[in-house]
């Protein structure tokens, strides 16, 4: 699976870009229009997810593996999405922008996987479907968790809403994916 290679520069203004984007979007001033030249951030190649949190709690948290746009309007779409559609949380508040930290997870195009097991914790992503069935988690949630593979297919199943021995099915499909995690601290 691909490894993403984004340069610290291009990371910046992609975090950068989310955290307006956030800002104007909690407190309503509207979107500034971006003049994007960096063709890292014009790469239409990747999907991305955004990740909002207030200390240790989630407070958003949405995106696509399926990328349709220039992965910085990906990013500036979810972080919006991240900020008031994850049906788990409440829409952030304008009181919380200054406590709430950015997670972007830049994430390289989906890869058939024919053997689960193979895959590595901390470095792949599932997405999983059945039918309408689909469940996707990051890379990174098995490490936050202290899950083995097998553990980490079965949350995936669980999550999309299957019985966790789904990943086992031949009508299954387990695609994974590596990602970039690029957080505003570095």
């Amino acid at each position: 699976m691909e490894i993403i290679r984004i340069p610290p520069d291009s990371r910046k203004r992609l975090v950068d870009l989310s955290r307006q984007t956030l800002e104007s979007f909690v407190l309503g001033t509207g979107r500034q229009s971006q003049e994007i030249e960096d063709p890292h951030l014009l790469s239409a190649r990747y999907g991305a997810f955004v990740s909002l949190h207030k200390g240790n709690e989630l407070r958003g948290c949405i995106g696509t593996c399926f990328p349709t746009r220039p992965l910085y309007q990906t990013v500036m779409e979810m972080t919006e999405a991240a900020a008031s559609r994850d049906h788990r949380v409440a829409p952030l508040a304008c009181a919380e922008l200054a406590e709430v930290g950015i997670e972007i997870s830049v994430l390289s195009p989906l890869q058939p996987v024919h053997d689960p097991l193979s895959l590595q914790v901390g470095k792949h992503g599932l997405h999983i479907t059945n039918g309408e069935k689909r469940g996707v988690l990051l890379p990174q949630v098995a490490t936050e968790y202290g899950w083995d593979m097998e553990a980490f297919l079965s949350q995936t199943c669980l999550k999309a809403g299957l019985p966790k021995q789904a990943w086992r099915w031949p009508e299954t499909q387990t695609m994974g994916f590596t990602a970039l995690i690029i957080g505003e601290q570095g």
